[in-house]
């Protein structure tokens, strides 16, 4: 890397390149300014905004991970955050980000249109139809919020509304028939929106009914009438998508396996210990705690771990499997040790609750000195 090249400088050459569809020249230009400033949100923003555009949630997902923590709250880290949530079907967590935007940016047009559109992605209904429309509200003459409106009413089957949403937007800038078309990232949500539009087009022809609890705004007509009918698109340009990974999604995977062993190799702990000491003064007490402690923390356990991935668990897996077979071993016990819970409920025996704590502490053995 050049020396007198700053971070924002190979960010706007990363813009260029991916407004071109070169993505892969794109993240190795952001390689470059990582290399220098490895915690740069901006940098890494644009990277994970690189990757959905590039189609590839999980990369992207990374990158928005470290974005937000290098710079919690900020507009662009949640909107590309919530993005990459939602293309990895981590509706739940995307709709809260979405949620977020609305509300700590009430009168921002930009994080009020987004966070709709966002919003209907992930769990759409009257909320989402609301914000949609207050992005109007806040930006009448920005052809980006009448967009993401007709997007919301047409998930909801508000057809007559999408269509005049539609039509407002293309009067304010006919760029907009064109949007599924764009490349690059700069306009990434706008396309998005307008890809979604086109779907959502295709799927009226079905003839669905609007929810019951939904409806139009104040200020638009509630007719179920017209449909949106957005220009069919051809083929978008061709692109070339990074093959070579700028973050190694890996490590977040990583820590995640660490973190899974640590929290449920304790907690079986704790709860083994717990049981022995109540054996003292009933054993059938002693059985029943153990039966209901076991399975709820076998299910903690994996919810955790699933929760924490940014990639598929069979991927993880297999990784560690291959690469690093001791953590591996780690991580399978502290899935086996509390089901030995569940074991000594069913069966009662002392040496089934002293094999629960046996692999609950090689569990905990292997991440402490460092066989990883």
């Amino acid at each position: 890397m050049e020396s007198d090249t700053t971070p924002e400088e190979h960010r706007q050459r990363a813009l260029l390149l991916a407004d071109l569809g070169r993505y892969d020249e794109a993240t190795e230009e952001i390689a470059a300014g990582l290399s220098a400033a490895p915690d740069e949100s901006a940098l890494l923003a644009t990277l994970a905004r690189i990757h959905l555009a590039a189609e590839q949630p999980v990369e992207a997902l990374a990158a928005a991970d470290r974005a937000a923590g290098a710079e919690p709250g900020t507009l662009p880290a949640l909107v590309v955050r919530a993005m990459a949530l939602t293309d990895s079907r981590r509706f739940g967590e995307a709709a809260g980000i979405a949620g977020e935007i609305l509300r700590t940016w009430p009168e921002d047009a930009y994080a009020q249109r987004t966070g709709a559109a966002l919003l209907s992605e992930s769990r759409n209904g009257q909320e989402a139809l609301n914000a949609a429309w207050n992005g109007v509200r806040v930006a009448p003459a920005e052809a980006e919020a009448h967009l993401v409106l007709a997007v919301v009413a047409a998930r909801l089957r508000l057809f007559d509304l999408a269509q005049r949403a539609y039509a407002e937007a293309l009067d304010l800038d006919s760029a907009i028939g064109d949007a599924g078309l764009d490349v690059g990232v700069v306009r990434l949500e706008r396309r998005r929106w307008a890809r979604a539009l086109e779907e959502l087009a295709e799927e009226a022809s079905l003839g669905a009914a609007p929810p019951p609890d939904a409806s139009a705004p104040e200020g638009y007509p509630v007719e179920q009438t017209a449909k949106p009918v957005p220009p069919k698109w051809s083929e978008p340009p061709a692109v070339s998508r990074p093959r070579k990974p700028v973050l190694d999604v890996s490590a977040a995977s990583g820590d995640a396996v660490l973190e899974t062993i640590r929290y449920g190799a304790n907690g079986t702990l704790v709860a083994a210990v717990i049981t022995a000491s109540m054996t003292l003064v009933s054993a059938g007490i002693s059985r029943v705690w153990a039966g209901l402690i076991g399975v709820l923390v076998f299910v903690a356990v994996v919810l955790w771990f699933r929760s924490r991935l940014s990639e598929p668990v069979g991927r993880v897996l297999s990784r560690l499997r291959s690469g690093d077979r001791w953590l591996a071993a780690a991580l399978y016990l502290t899935f086996a040790a509390p089901l030995f819970l569940v074991a000594y409920a069913a069966v009662g025996g002392l040496p089934t609750l002293l094999a629960c704590m046996a692999l609950a502490a090689i569990a905990e053995a292997v991440v402490l000195i460092g066989r990883r």
